[in-house]
């Protein structure tokens, strides 16, 4: 190794334990990962709709007069420039988030005190097509903009006969038979399939005598199926916008009194922000946590035996396998009628179990150390958990391979079809635990007879589908798309760089980062740095540099004048790079990206997460955590590949000098 490159790796390591520090002061109680989701204008004016018709049914209150007020002050100062509204207050602006903060301002009276704001919202919005424009955004997909339009025809913006009506009847079937009902909407949305079935029912009932009978009768069960799969929070997923459509359209309906509205209201008004704002989701503490766990594990075996977060992990560590077990789902779901074993988003009682949370929970207790926990019961639970959690996977596996986010079978629907992304994180649980199965068997055939590891077979047959799936699913341009999360500057909003580099984790973790789909990939992250030495990004941040420029080598600022990389995507690349690394001309490319990551390490720009969350139908979120977790991640996978190939070279030179 050079005396350049040794420099370079002692910048790496110096922004790598920079970041290792500050991401275990987030930790919460010694015990888990809280983060930070991102303040939202959709979410705020769904809230500001639903609490302006609750105020204007007679049920107003001194705490919603005050919600509605703040809130619509929150909106005017985050309009942007061209006069519309995005989803977080770094995201550029949308029809759909545009036309729901106007229906706000209607709803609430506001729009007379900003009229130009309001007018300027209106030319954002003619500009981008009007209501064939927000059809368009969507497509066939009806689970996001039939809300918006219901939102906009409860404001009086437009009439009604511009909803589509819903069949909120078929909610009265039993869960088991919601996937072959052809909803018209994804799985994580027969809330608002009821709620504003029936609104939109009650304003137009349909001509077709048969059709109204059926769905008069249908009102009061399918209100008892809306209240059943109502959490302890009230939040339906622990999301605003979902729980605002329903309860707008409860309190339309003339339910304002029902014990179902009241529960939405309550946890409205409990989620808001300080500022007057609310967020997308209250949090993704499990799913952050899981990823915090894996992500400090990463070249732990660098540490000096005195390092203060090694010891401060070390002496919590069963406080963190604890609070994760605690996450884990051991009752049938009644949102979604899961089985027991799946990890949710969040340890709040709205979470549902899904396809991305229960790998990396499962990868984040591959982890800890089961063997040595001090607690023997909490090592048997954990046991049972891995193989709890290992067969719900299998389970949730599609008939083409692979894993989609919550229910097997729903395919119609771009969100309820197989992942790429979560098809990857689904296969490496299953391939880190099956190479520890025999040691789980025999832990869980002491505790009881009764409890059974899913099979090796069954195990490499999930995985072996998955690969098929993964190599059908390929781009030509040698890139996969992930399913939940995107890149606002892209024309499509998807995230190419985001699927290569966790794909490629799994190609690396099952050893065939030498098969083609996996060289092609590689290919791909490779031809797609940018000239700043990162990945992703794009025009829109400039708005937040993620970085100090001015720790780059000469001659390469000017280079990085048309374009930033994105944190995230960045760290994402070099991990997946790092996982299949074969030759030094990769080596180069992670080293430039680790530098920029470093120094963005060491200059405060770990505070700036960026846009690049799906939250449900392009519903985009940034999350405080991310940029930490992910350069966490990757600078400790690049220490172990760098050193790891030292030690292997000095080896070699010894052998050679003998």
């Amino acid at each position: 190794m050079s005396e350049q490159q040794k420099e370079w790796l002692e910048d790496l390591r110096i922004g790598w334990l920079a970041a290792r520090e500050k991401l275990v002061r987030e930790l919460v109680d010694n015990s888990h990962w809280v983060g930070e989701l991102s303040t939202s204008a959709l979410s705020t004016a769904t809230a500001i709709s639903a609490l302006s018709l609750v105020a204007k049914s007679g049920q107003s209150s001194i705490a919603v007069t005050k919600a509605i007020r703040e809130g619509c002050n929150w909106l005017s100062l985050h309009q942007n420039i061209d006069g519309g509204w995005g989803d977080t207050d770094r995201s550029h602006s949308n029809i759909a988030t545009t036309l729901l903060a106007l229906a706000a301002w209607k709803l609430s009276g506001y729009a007379e005190e900003r009229s130009k704001q309001y007018d300027r919202g209106w030319s954002y919005v003619d500009q981008k097509g009007s209501w064939d424009g927000l059809r368009a955004r969507y497509g066939k997909d009806k689970t996001f903009v039939v809300p918006i339009l219901t939102n906009c025809a409860l404001a009086g913006l437009i009439p009604w006969t511009h909803v589509p009506a819903l069949p909120f009847e078929a909610a009265w079937l039993p869960q088991s038979f919601y996937r072959w009902a052809k909803m018209p909407v994804v799985s994580y949305a027969i809330p608002a399939l009821v709620a504003i079935g029936q609104v939109r029912f009650r304003q137009l009932p349909p001509r077709n005598l048969l059709i109204r009978l059926v769905r008069k009768l249908a009102i009061q069960p399918t209100l008892r199926v809306l209240r059943h799969m109502q959490p302890a929070s009230g939040g339906y997923l622990e999301a605003v916008p979902l729980t605002s459509f329903v309860l707008m359209s409860l309190v339309a309906s003339g339910e304002v009194e029902r014990e179902v509205s009241k529960e939405c209201l309550r946890f409205i008004l409990e989620s808001r922000l300080t500022d007057g704002s609310w967020p997308i989701d209250t949090n993704l503490a499990t799913w952050v946590t899981s990823l915090s766990v894996s992500a400090l594990s990463q070249g732990a075996e660098y540490l000096s035996p005195n390092d203060t977060t090694a010891i401060t992990l070390r002496d919590c560590e069963n406080d963190r396998v604890e609070w994760l077990l605690s996450c884990q789902h051991t009752q049938r779901h009644p949102f979604t009628g899961a089985e027991p074993g799946g990890w949710g988003w969040t340890d709040l009682s709205g979470a549902v179990p899904d396809a991305d949370d229960t790998p990396a929970a499962l990868l984040a207790l591959s982890k800890c150390n089961l063997k040595d926990l001090l607690d023997r019961s909490l090592a048997d639970k954990s046991t049972s958990a891995v193989a709890l959690g290992m067969a719900w996977l299998i389970r949730l596996q599609n008939r083409d391979g692979g894993w989609p986010t919550f229910c097997r079978g729903w395919g119609q629907l771009p969100f309820d079809r197989s992942g790429t992304d979560l098809t990857a994180h689904a296969m490496r649980a299953l391939a880190v635990w099956e190479d520890r199965r025999e040691e789980i068997e025999t832990a869980l055939l002491k505790q009881d007879p009764k409890h059974e590891m899913p099979s090796a077979k069954s195990i490499r047959k999930a995985i072996s589908r998955g690969q098929e799936f993964l190599k059908r699913n390929q781009q030509p341009d040698g890139s996969w798309l992930p399913l939940w999360f995107g890149n606002q500057d892209r024309t499509e909003e998807d995230n190419p760089v985001y699927g290569t580099g966790r794909v490629l984790l799994a190609w690396g973790l099952l050893d065939l980062s030498h098969i083609p789909e996996a060289q092609r990939g590689k290919e791909y992250l490779l031809k797609s740095q940018n000239a700043d030495g990162g990945w992703g990004g794009g025009v829109s941040t400039r708005q937040w540099p993620p970085i100090n420029l001015s720790t780059m080598h000469p001659g390469e600022t000017d280079k990085v004048s048309f374009i930033y990389s994105s944190i995230e995507e960045t760290a994402v690349a070099v991990e997946g790079l790092v996982a299949c690394a074969s030759n030094p001309k990769e080596d180069a490319s992670i080293m430039r990206a680790c530098r920029w990551l470093a120094g963005a390490a060491q200059n405060d720009g770990l505070n700036t997460a960026w846009p690049i969350g799906f939250y449900f139908a392009k519903l985009w979120y940034y999350e405080k955590l991310y940029p930490l977790i992910f350069v966490v991640s990757a600078l400790g996978a690049a220490m172990s590949h760098f050193l790891g190939e030292s030690s292997t070279e000095s080896e070699s030179s010894r052998e050679s000098k003998g």
